[in-house]
């Protein structure tokens, strides 16, 4: 389990998932529990928006093209809210050719993966991201 020492307790890790794939919800959250981490998912933006707010998760997994607004428009509004603005955002995105993991580190992530992704490579990320030693 994935935790940190604060007063003498433990806290696991919480990682919200946006993303308007179901399958892909399911299956990143499975791997991501199997490994220790409380998952929170939204299937859209205005409800990863809501549930970054409501949950204050450690990480956010954020994908690209969402039906309600862009995974950009997600991104941006994070990092403008006070409450969500420290939060780490790694991108998803099919979208290879179209999407620069530059300008996303641009506008506030602090990495991409590109789908499909090997899961070893998500967990390396979300590691490193959240400063655990592998």
């Amino acid at each position: 389990m994935h935790s940190e020492k604060g007063g003498g307790e433990q806290k696991m890790k919480k990682i919200l998932v946006i993303d308007d794939e179901s399958n892909i919800l399911l299956m990143v959250s499975q791997r991501l529990k199997i490994h220790g981490y409380e998952v929170i998912t939204a299937l859209s933006g205005d409800q990863g928006l809501e549930r970054a707010l409501q949950d204050n998760p450690d990480l956010v997994l954020l994908d690209h093209v969402m039906p309600d607004m862009d995974g950009a428009e997600i991104l941006e509004r994070l990092k403008r809210e006070r409450r969500t603005c420290h939060i780490p955002v790694i991108m998803f995105t099919a979208n290879i050719k179209e999407v620069k993991v530059e300008d996303y580190i641009e506008k506030g992530a602090v990495d991409c993966i590109y789908k499909p992704f090997h899961p070893e490579e998500l967990l390396g990320k979300i590691k490193k991201f959240l400063g655990i030693k592998a």
